[in-house]
């Protein structure tokens, strides 16, 4: 006889809690469960576990704290409705929000294809592939990132550079081939902005912003359904807003409607206050969505949560989790450095201690400069960073461990990638 399973959403039934609250369970490791075909079920061993684990003091207390944070007042000051700005907006920001919460657990496979430009390791790509998208081209000149996404994925990166026309017409032969006959329905990409600049008050025409102009003519070439852009949060207050006003004028210039806000990756469980501003345009008359938080901060899940059952983890350089094993008087230093400060006098990101308690600060590999562990005398582990991003055990990072951690640190956590995904379908009627 199969032994007896449950479906996350009958252990919420049975313990009188939310979805939400179970599957913030599982996102944390405090559940235990395993996937198949995309449906999450619970053994019956692991569900007495699990009950037994709610049932004490702490835990109790605990569910009591997630409960209050449903009160309808709160909810509408922290998510408003459609068209409402979230916590992340800014004021003028033109936002339509949707719940994506009842498509989380389990989407459908979706018929929309996507190429990744930028691509890096493949954060994004990973998470468009969790909220159902397919695959088809991957894009970018760093060779190892490139080999950690031609790893993880069943559709090929292109190792190049995007300025150069020889690699652009192997992207769009690569295209060609992979899509064979079907329609392309999103290009993604996170652009570099450093190159914007001016002269009095108007954006100048930087030669580094190359790989800005390659991302419209692309976007040009290829003529997708819809356009995601993502870049750091600073981009919005670049030349006093004119460089967001630049990227909008010039995607609905080639018949792109654009809708911009900043998302937090802590929203969708990732365990990482990570903020990023994410461009969601199309061409074909529908609107665009962003993806409303999932969570509130009292639900978020920490670093504690992510990545405690690695402090007793082997040394599995296959797993990516190698330790660092630094002096004696810099490890004593890491150990004194208090949670949410940096090592260094001077750094605001670099050498930061992540807190135990709460989602990680932002995850960055900054010349060496990882993030300290909250427990032990050492730097982060490649896993241990990759856990904090939201990518999975069995995604695998190509190089050496400092190639590795630039490649994470770089990275949009799948989880945020998911929520984007899920909104783009709600937009297209995929649902």
């Amino acid at each position: 006889m199969e032994p007896k399973t449950y479906r996350i959403t009958e252990v919420a039934e049975i313990m009188n809690m939310t979805l939400k609250s179970i599957r913030r369970y599982v996102a944390s490791g405090e559940l235990k469960s395993t996937k198949k075909n995309n449906t999450y079920f619970v053994s019956e061993e692991d569900f007495e576990a699990f009950k037994k684990y709610i049932e004490s003091g702490e835990q109790a207390k605990r569910a009591n704290d997630i409960a209050k944070s449903f009160e309808p007042a709160m909810q509408m000051d922290l998510f408003g409705s459609e068209g409402d700005k979230s916590r992340t907006s800014k004021p003028g920001d033109v936002v339509n929000w949707i719940d994506i919460d009842e498509f989380w657990d389990n989407p459908s496979k979706s018929q929309m294809t996507f190429v990744d430009l930028f691509c890096g390791a493949g954060g994004l790509s990973k998470g468009l592939e969790m909220s159902g998208l397919e695959g088809v081209c991957g894009l970018d000149f760093f060779k190892e990132a490139c080999l950690t996404y031609n790893r993880n994925f069943h559709h090929p990166c292109v190792d190049g550079d995007i300025k150069d026309p020889a690699v652009k017409e192997l992207f769009y032969e690569t295209v060609k081939k992979q899509l064979n006959g079907r329609k392309l329905n999103v290009v993604a990409g996170g652009f570099p902005c450093q190159g914007f600049s001016m002269a009095g008050n108007r954006i100048v025409d930087d030669p580094r912003n190359s790989l800005y102009k390659e991302l419209i003519e692309i976007v040009q070439e290829l003529q997708p359904d819809f356009v995601i852009c993502e870049n750091v949060k600073g981009l919005r207050t670049m030349l006093n807003g004119l460089v967001e006003k630049k990227i909008v004028s010039d995607f609905e210039a080639i018949g792109y409607k654009m809708n911009v806000t900043t998302l937090c990756a802590a929203d969708y469980y990732t365990p990482q206050k990570r903020e990023r501003v994410i461009f969601i345009g199309n061409r074909i008359g529908v609107k665009n969505y962003h993806p409303k938080p999932i969570l509130t901060p009292k639900e978020y899940v920490t670093t504690g949560q992510a990545i405690g059952d690695l402090m007793e983890h082997p040394v599995d350089p296959d797993f990516n989790h190698v330790p660092t094993v630094h002096r004696a008087d810099m490890a004593k230093r890491i150990m004194e450095t208090r949670e949410g400060e940096s090592l260094y006098k001077g750094y605001s990101d670099a050498w930061k201690k992540c807190p135990w308690n709460e989602p990680s600060c932002t995850i960055k590999e900054n010349h060496g400069g990882v993030n300290l562990h909250p427990k032990l005398p050492r730097v982060l582990t490649a896993r241990e960073m990759a856990r904090l991003q939201s990518f999975p055990d069995d995604f695998i990072f190509e190089g050496k461990k400092n190639k590795q951690l630039v490649q994470i640190g770089n990275a949009v956590p799948p989880l945020l990638g998911k929520a984007i995904g899920l909104s783009i379908r709600y937009s297209s009627g995929d649902f």
